[in-house]
Parts: C-alpha cells; structure tokens; sequence
C-alpha cells in the first residue's frame, strides 16, 4: 500500500507564497486491517495529510452518525482547518491518493460503505468549479455529520453563497430537523 507521505504534491501544482485555507470533512465506516477501525483511519488520514505537508490549525471531535444511501453501518465523522500551498485541484488529488492509499475504491454506487472519504467542503478563495470538484461542497448545508464538527472548528467561516456562518448554518438545520 502506498503511503501519503510518498506523495509530494501529486498535481505538481504548489503554489508557493500564497496560502490557502480549506474545512475538509472526513468519514469512515469500515476498518482498515493494519490500522484499525473508523476511527483510528481518520486519525492516520489526518497523519498522512500532515505527512504531505498540511497544516491543521483545528480539528473537530470525532462523531457518529447515520449512513446516508444503502450503507447499513453507521460512520464516524470529523472535520479539520487546514492551511496549505496547495490550491483546489491539488488539494483534491491529494484527498484521492490518500483515500487510495487507506483501501478505499471508488466505484458503483454511491454512499456505499467506505473505508475513508475527504471532502473539500469550503475553500479561502471562495468558489471553485471544474468538473470533478465544486467548492463549497454541494451538500454539505444539509448535512449535520458535516455542519456540526465544521462549525465546532470554524462556526465563523461563511458560506459563499448564501453569506452565513457555519454556526447559523447549523443552527437553522438543528432548529428544522425532526424532533426524535
């Protein structure tokens, strides 16, 4: 298995002297055989990405949460500040190598069980579309798996498009969530 700290800057594409600030979000919901379960894979995820140079400056507690889609096992999630030279599409592929490299595949269905997943959820620069990546994540506004640990580490980043913070953002999706 090939280890993220192998992968220098995967895209070739650094950008030296500017920074770039990133929330990524993480999941996992199956065990890793050398490493452990979900979330001892987030914590060596969170390791490699270090590995390759990322900074954190915050990461969230670790939650769980139901699956969303046909996965049956319940995953555990987290989110993390990052600082990095890297810009989007660098920072994507990055994310993919290390999935790669924890054991998870990506094919036929969608939010199937998984061994790890990094999202680029929000992005210092704003938006950012290309085909295989549209930053800020699509779904991350109703989703508490991600809104809760994001907010617990940046409840102050506002969202691009509709101009709120994280905090209210997740605020209004616990205020029209049902009452269990």
């Amino acid at each position: 298995m090939k280890r993220a700290a192998d992968i220098a800057d995967p895209a070739g594409d650094i950008e030296r002297g500017e920074y770039h600030r990133y929330v990524l979000a993480f999941g996992s919901n199956q065990r890793v055989p050398a490493i452990g379960g979900p979330r001892e894979v987030i914590r060596s995820a969170i390791g490699d990405l270090e590995d390759c140079g990322l900074h954190f400056l915050a990461t969230s507690r670790l939650i769980q949460s139901v699956p969303v889609g046909p996965s049956q096992r319940r995953y555990i999630n987290g989110a993390a500040l990052v600082e990095t030279f890297r810009a989007p599409p660098a920072m994507l592929m990055l994310g993919q190598a290390i999935e790669k490299g924890l054991g998870r595949r990506r094919r036929g269905m969608r939010w199937r069980s998984r061994t790890i997943d990094i999202d680029i959820v929000l992005w210092s620069g704003g938006m950012f579309a290309v085909p295989d990546l549209l930053i800020p994540h699509p779904m991350f506004r109703t989703r508490n798996f991600v809104l809760g640990p994001a907010s617990e580490i940046a409840p102050g980043w506002r969202d691009p498009i509709t101009g709120l913070t994280l905090r209210q953002m997740r605020a209004r999706l616990m205020k029209s969530a049902p009452k269990v």
